[in-house]
């Protein structure tokens, strides 16, 4: 593949992005059958594909692992500023300052708020966390509109009295659907943290050299 290819540019961020549609809309039409299934059994009318893409079922499975994601990326930015692992290629060095760690300085092919200065480069310097900050709070949100509406209708369908926000945040379904992702990211990356200490995988931007001792901090 010729160097110059747009794909080859880009393959990595190409390549995730399909891989995570396929499996949202694997999760749809699997998500669909389920809870038709359910309705089915229970003697309610069958949801169409345009009715479950609005259906708190789909709305809440989807933001509940969306939500875990952004928070393990936020915090896993912050942390990696201040917090060190000896020997993980995920940690910067324990005694060299780095080039991230640097003032950005005005030259002609910096991003412009650097060029702009002022209000702008202070936001600028922590987007990448803001971002994932504002994407867990919108899926955060998402997730519990979805979960609460989902519990509705679950309500609905057992004839059984229906609950609002307020009194449905103080229960424990949504927060255990929120903490039983959480968990699960932050064991992952504390994996990769640890794991990358003694193992190699050649020609991964996310592993130390092969040949490089296992306490050496790249």
């Amino acid at each position: 593949m010729a160097k110059k290819n747009f794909f080859y540019r880009n393959s990595l961020s190409i390549v995730l992005i399909i891989l995570m549609i396929s499996c949202l809309f694997g999760q749809f039409l699997t998500g669909w059958k389920t809870e038709n299934k359910e309705l089915s059994e229970n003697g309610k009318a069958l949801l169409s594909l345009a009715q479950y893409i609005h259906s708190g079922h789909f709305i809440q499975a989807t933001f509940e692992n969306w939500e875990s994601e952004f928070l393990q990326m936020m915090l896993y930015v912050v942390l990696t500023i201040s917090l060190r692992q000896k020997g993980s290629s995920e940690s910067k060095s324990l005694e060299e300052k780095e080039e991230v760690d640097n003032e950005p300085k005005p030259h002609p092919k910096a991003p412009w708020p650097v060029k702009k200065g002022g209000v702008l480069l202070a936001i600028y310097k922590h987007s990448l966390s803001l971002a994932f900050a504002i994407l867990f709070i919108v899926s955060f949100s998402l997730h519990f509109y979805g979960s609460l509406k989902d519990f509705n209708e679950e309500q609905i369908m057992k004839n059984q009295p229906t609950t609002t926000a307020l009194d449905y945040i103080s229960q424990s379904r949504f927060w255990f659907e929120s903490f039983q992702n959480w968990q699960s990211e932050f064991l992952a990356v504390a994996s990769l943290v640890i794991l990358s200490i003694w193992l190699r995988e050649k020609g991964s931007p996310e592993s130390k050299p092969v040949d490089m001792p296992h306490d050496e901090t790249p």
